[in-house]
């Protein structure tokens, strides 16, 4: 039996087309890599081989021609996290060719208020990242697909996904204007 976190890791290698990421956390500090987040903390050095594993994830796909975005909705002033990932992590994950867009709700209401993290795999394969109130990360939800939809239309998560970006700027773009702020 496959376990929900390792079909996850799987879906990684399987999709054809578009891996779509929506972020909406400030601090994921519980979740990914403490160690690496405490030496940013520190100020030391981002280590050479930082994300490793991730970059060969990406690189993968996106030699093959598929697309890995994400867009993270967030606030300023940013936290210590969102620093952390913004510039270790976001700039390290681009030379493996991830994309990623900022939604700043800073001077404007949140587009996808109450919506969750989640990954979105070819438009059509929603996976919902659960986090506890620690921030956390507690597992996948694989939410069933919506069965066939009439032609133009979409599922929830390919909606979110579409506001997502139609509502966000280029990372490179917004780090330029708000990254050292």
């Amino acid at each position: 039996m496959i376990s929900a976190s390792n079909d996850l890791a799987a879906r990684f290698s399987t999709f054809q087309k578009e891996a779509f990421r929506l972020e909406t956390l400030d601090d994921y500090s519980n979740s990914g890599n403490p160690a690496a987040f405490r030496a940013f903390l520190a100020g030391e050095t981002k280590p050479a081989d930082y994300n490793a594993d991730w970059l060969e994830t990406v690189r993968k796909a996106t030699e093959s021609g598929k697309r890995m975005v994400r867009v993270h909705v967030l606030s300023r002033p940013l936290t210590p996290y969102l620093r952390y990932e913004l510039s270790w992590g976001y700039q390290t994950n681009m030379t493996a060719g991830e994309e990623f867009h900022i939604l700043d709700t800073t001077d404007r209401p949140n587009p996808l208020e109450g919506v969750p993290d989640f990954w979105l795999f070819d438009g059509r394969e929603p996976v919902v990242l659960n986090y506890d109130e620690n921030g956390a990360f507690s597992g996948p939800t694989f939410v069933p697909a919506s069965g066939a939809l009439p032609t133009g239309e979409e599922s929830e998560y390919a909606t979110y996904r579409s506001v997502a970006l139609a509502m966000s700027v280029p990372f490179t773009e917004w780090w330029g204007k708000h990254g050292a702020a």
